[in-house]
């Protein structure tokens, strides 16, 4: 067995590859192989480091030095003056590792603990780190009672954006018998500045698997979908891999460690519809229809896919699962808020010095989220608003950088966390322009089922253009108001209201 005595992570999400990871991944191992450093030194792919508008960025354990906006003319000089030398390549760390002082440890993450660590494509890195023990010990140890007992108790709640407990409800499912049941993840991720869930599959696949196979066996489903949009092929290609992984390895497949539990994972790819992020479209569109929301009830839990009982979960919130199985809901009740237990995955955009993705406990201002994990406005920039929840969020000013995001505290103020993006916005935004592009957004994507939110955001963008080309009056915002309260109650589903 060889032991290295450095590691390099070179990130290979859809952003990276598409900016020459894959050359640069060669290169280097070439330019070690040069100076017989290749017995010494490990080099291997891992989902996204975190950083975005920094190229492709490689990661050197132990030394815990980050480099961003690689290229391949860089490789010499990188493995001369780093692993010859043993003096880290300055001009090309990264401001978020060098001067901003935002920690890169892991201890406190439960989504993204393995993103950034592990080789996304080997599913023995997975199993090295602790990986499939949850559901080894939700098969083995635990009834399936026990399971959605201890979800709730954990009281993890959809990250989707509606946060609605997960544990009750895979409890309205389970106690159903004698019939097919289905559990579906949805990784229908449409909306702008929104790609979290993207992040987390890339960067772990074999973690959301493990997540999905705890909640069916806890619901007594023994055929799951992950339902994904078509735009995201590395995803898709990492969790196929993943499940081929798992099938090998016993994991899935037929009387699973000899329990007589049989269960079967398939990927099912969306085309692109930001409607059926709603779980019920999202089951029309699975069952070759249009996607367009149903009536509700009945819930899909009663009758979801093909009439059958389903449980509909986001990838982030089924990703949280294997921890609360393995370490227990009382240690999952410590982090976080007592509301709102756990963590959050957001995405961070816009005028901030360093954009990107973190996970941080339930509770945590956006003033921190913004200062440490942003890395602060750019520079010769001012805060105005940040747009909190992605399109179909809210605007948060000066005044609200204090509170607290989660479920519980962002009600008070008719906020959501949404999709968690949070979008940065400098005084010299005109607001206006940002509110069209929202509209025009909400605008193309109603599925047009009901009259309230087909030409209600017709009208809303006809307002807001009259709005930019400066030929409204006060009226105009008096009958937008007006227009979205009557929206608000009356369309049929999310997007409308």
């Amino acid at each position: 067995m060889n032991y290295f005595r450095s590691h390099i992570l070179i990130e290979t999400d859809e952003a990276s590859v598409q900016q020459g990871a894959k050359d640069i991944m060669a290169a280097l191992k070439q330019e070690l192989a040069k100076h017989k450093l290749d017995k010494e030194i490990n080099v291997l792919e891992t989902g996204s480091l975190g950083f975005f508008e920094r190229g492709v960025c490689l990661a050197v354990y132990p030394d815990n030095v980050v480099y961003g906006d690689v290229t391949l003319n860089d490789i010499p000089q990188l493995v001369e003056e780093h692993f010859l030398k043993g003096r880290p390549l300055s001009r090309l760390m990264l401001e978020k590792a060098e001067k901003k002082n935002i920690p890169l440890e892991y201890a406190k993450r439960i989504v993204l603990e393995n993103s950034g660590n592990i080789d996304p494509e080997k599913i023995t890195d997975y199993l090295g780190v602790g990986g499939y023990l949850g559901w080894e010990k939700a098969l083995t140890e635990m009834k399936p009672a026990d399971i959605v007992q201890a979800v709730k108790d954990s009281g993890l709640r959809g990250r989707g954006g509606a946060g609605f407990p997960a544990g009750l409800k895979w409890s309205f499912t389970a106690p159903i018998e004698g019939v097919q049941k289905y559990v579906v993840i949805n990784a229908d991720e449409g909306e702008p500045g929104t790609f979290k869930d993207r992040l987390i599959m890339e960067g772990d696949p074999h973690k959301l698997l493990e997540g999905t196979m705890i909640a069916a066996y806890a619901v007594g489903a023994t055929k799951a979908f992950i339902y994904i949009r078509g735009e995201y092929k590395l995803c898709i290609a990492r969790l196929q891999n993943a499940i081929d992984q798992a099938y090998e390895y016993g994991l899935l497949g037929k009387d699973i460690f000899g329990s007589g539990f049989d269960l079967e994972i398939e990927i099912e790819i969306g085309a692109g519809a930001y409607i059926c992020g709603e779980e019920t479209a999202l089951i029309e569109s699975m069952e070759g229809n249009r996607g367009i929301p149903r009536n509700k009830p009945p819930y899909p839990g009663q009758e979801g896919v093909w009439q059958k009982p389903t449980i509909v979960n986001n990838v982030e919130t089924i990703a949280n699962v294997p921890a609360i199985i393995t370490k227990g809901s009382d240690w999952y009740q410590k982090i976080g808020t007592p509301e709102c237990p756990g963590t959050k995955v957001y995405t961070i955009l816009g005028d901030v010095a360093v954009p990107g993705l973190c996970e941080v406990d339930m509770g945590t201002s956006l003033r921190t989220i913004i200062n440490t994990y942003g890395g602060g406005m750019k520079k010769g920039s001012r805060f105005k608003a940040a747009l909190v929840g992605g399109a179909a969020g809210i605007f948060l000013g000066d005044s609200m950088l204090d509170v607290k995001m989660d479920f519980h505290n962002l009600a008070e103020y008719k906020a959501v966390l949404g999709s968690g993006a949070i979008l940065v916005l400098n005084d010299a935004v005109n607001i206006v322009d940002v509110l069209e592009s929202v509209i025009r957004f909400f605008r193309h994507e109603s599925c047009g089922k009901c009259v309230p939110c087909r030409n209600g955001n017709e009208q809303l963008y006809r307002s807001i253009k009259k709005i930019k080309a400066g030929l409204a009056s006060e009226d105009e915002l008096d009958k937008m108001i007006l227009l979205a309260d009557a929206m608000y109650k009356t369309s049929f589903c999310a997007l409308g209201q």
